[in-house]
């Protein structure tokens, strides 16, 4: 038991019997339509000098605070025989209740509104909640074992909903049922995200182990056979990935839970669970096989959370074994654990067939671009950006592509010039595959069996060298801890692989900033050294006209195809309720991405390139 980051240190931690006594939750939704769960967490054995609760400030896998304890909105305590207890708040997010003989329960409300991964929301058609949104832990307590009690609403509206979630379901409770289930400790009951209402469910089997697919949402025709054997081949991919002689999956059953809105992308990964949301036109319809670009963002995205099964659910930072979650948690690699999960997430598309190498280069060459396209690379490294990630990935503004580089996009090119620098160095008989299961086999696969150990930083170079051999100590300085960008045109020669800007064919002339679409034409970041910056403008300034012209956000781009590279122009801008005029030298065209071209066909590259996406 670990003393917790508010805990006065001069006060001893309280040593509880063991077996610790159950901890037991209910929680219903209460009033959908106001968008309120109810829950009760009840102590068997509350600490008699007055029990104290903490909801966490933020969610694993979301480096942001997110102050969940705000949408708290009434908390009262109880003893057993059902009389009130004082119980007064002590800080943001932690209360106190009066010192009680017996059992203690307290009762509170949680108002659910958010359309996210992250927290927790409900209405009359759907809920979705995480742990750390609705679940206060009670303090001295965290590693007892939980039993929660998941009720239906009231109402015949709600006689179809069944629940989603990988919770272990407690005797008497039935799959997909409301009823009792159960997590060994407070840290298992967070990490397993529940569905409520209607949906779409069909289950596949990878390499022996179940896994669920559910889709809350309207979606018409959906097509969960095509869905399931796509992702068993995904899945199938990654064990082996880990485990190639065993095949042995690090769960017992794995369920992907997608919500699907009309606008909406993105996803959190959980022990043996995903949480994700996307667009329903993304979705896979029945009787159409092809390939859509929506379809295949959202295979990456379910490819993305679920090769974090591995790397950083098992293999972590050393500071995330375990979690405080009272603040934030800082560690410089996030580069690895996000942005090698971002390289693998594309790669596993091609190697288990589902694309095509040139597909693959294609969607490689999209992430280039947009790594290049900002100047923040050349100012941060992709570790800065990690230790930063809680004030400023997760919290951009407009300059954010002037002053940041991503560790997700930018951590994914590092992730590949380590495969490609290895195979090069080693005649392709190691690869980043190699470090992938040193870590797996060191940290990660007795991670929830005994004591938890993560990874150091100060040992991730050694751990390269110790699983391929190769010479990176070069490569680290630059890629990790420089700003220089990657020397990727060299990395790719070996395989065969050509590296260009995909200009624009018709060398129409760009601003250098990004502009919002709409009716108005707002720009919402200019680059630094930009034309839009040299003529002094801003993000946020409504351009209302070029050269005497009308702007808007969707006839931009054909005002200024008709002009040349150089060429000067007026442009009327609003910044605020302020008109402006500005007299603009247009850049040259963009490189918003860089196009792959398989260049060599000679059997030496050919067998490099096809070891590396088919590895």
């Amino acid at each position: 038991m670990r003393l917790l980051s508010h805990q006065a240190p001069n006060i001893p931690p309280r040593i509880f019997r063991s077996p610790m006594k159950p901890i037991r939750y209910s929680i219903v939704p209460s009033q959908p339509a106001a968008h309120l769960y109810e829950i009760t967490v009840t102590v068997a054995d509350p600490d008699p000098a007055g029990q104290r609760f903490m909801l966490p400030v933020w969610i694993p896998g979301s480096y942001m605070v997110r102050e969940f304890a705000r949408n708290i909105v009434t908390l009262r305590a109880f003893n057993e025989a059902g009389r009130k207890v004082r119980v007064e708040k002590t800080d943001k997010h932690t209360w106190r209740a009066a010192p009680v003989k017996g059992a203690l329960t307290l009762r509170y409300e949680v108002y659910a509104w958010d359309l996210s991964v992250r927290a927790a929301h409900l209405d009359d058609t759907t809920g979705f909640f995480n742990g750390t949104s609705v679940f206060l832990s009670p303090l001295g307590h965290e590693d007892a074992p939980c039993v929660v009690d998941i009720q239906k609403p009231v109402g015949a509206a709600y006689r179809n909903w069944r629940v989603a979630t990988a919770l272990p379901e407690a005797r008497g409770t039935k799959r997909y049922g409301f009823g009792e289930y159960r997590a060994q400790n407070y840290d298992d009951l967070i990490d397993h995200p529940v569905t409520l209402g209607e949906f779409e469910l069909a289950t596949f089997k990878a390499h022996g182990v179940p896994h669920d697919i559910v889709i809350a949402g309207r979606v018409v025709g959906l097509d969960m056979a095509r869905l399931s054997a796509d992702l068993k081949r995904i899945c199938e991919a990654q064990i082996a990935l880990f485990e190639p002689k065993s095949k042995k999956a690090p769960v017992d059953r794995y369920v992907f839970m997608t919500q699907a809105v009309a606008d909406g992308y993105g996803g959190l990964e959980h022990r043996a669970s995903t949480a994700l949301i996307c667009n329903r036109g993304d979705l896979p319809v029945q009787g159409r096989d092809a390939l859509t670009e929506g379809y295949r963002t959202y295979l990456g995205l379910c490819s993305h959370e679920y090769f974090h099964t591995w790397n950083v659910k098992r293999i972590k930072p050393a500071v995330f074994a375990p979690y405080d979650l009272n603040a934030e948690n800082y560690t410089s690699l996030l580069w690895l654990f996000e942005g090698f999960t971002s390289y693998y997430d594309d790669l596993i598309l091609v190697r288990s067939g589902l694309i095509s190498p040139d597909d693959y280069l294609g969607m490689l060459g999209k992430v280039i671009g947009g790594v290049q396209r900002g100047s923040g690379r050349l100012k941060q490294t992709v570790a800065e950006s990690s230790f930063d990630a809680w004030v400023k990935y997760y919290r951009q503004d407009e300059n954010a592509p002037n002053a940041i580089v991503s560790y997700y996009t930018k951590g994914s090119l590092v992730a590949l010039a380590f495969d490609l620098t290895i195979r090069a160095q080693t005649g392709n008989r190691k690869s980043l595959d190699d470090v992938m299961r040193l870590l797996w086999q060191r940290f990660g696969r007795d991670f929830y069996r005994g004591k938890p150990v993560g990874v150091e930083e100060s040992e991730i170079e050694a751990i390269f060298a110790e699983a391929t051999g190769a010479q990176l100590g070069e490569l680290f300085a630059e890629a990790v801890h420089g700003t220089r960008d990657l020397p990727l045109d060299a990395l790719f020669e070996p395989f065969g692989v050509t590296l260009a800007p995909d200009l624009d064919k018709n060398g129409k002339p760009s601003l250098g900033a990004r502009v919002r679409g709409g009716a108005d034409c707002t720009l919402t970041a200019v680059h630094d050294g930009s034309a839009a910056q040299k003529a002094g403008l801003s993000a946020g300034d409504v351009l209302i006209a070029l050269d005497g012209l009308r702007v808007t956000g969707s006839n931009l781009d054909a005002l200024l195809s008709r002009y040349l590279p150089g060429a000067k122009v007026e442009i009327h801008a609003f910044r605020r309720d302020e008109l402006r005029a500005a007299q603009v030298k247009l850049d040259g065209p963009e490189a918003t991405r860089y196009k792959l071209t398989i260049s060599d066909r000679r059997p030496a590259a050919r067998k490099a390139r096809e070891r590396w996406l088919a590895s």
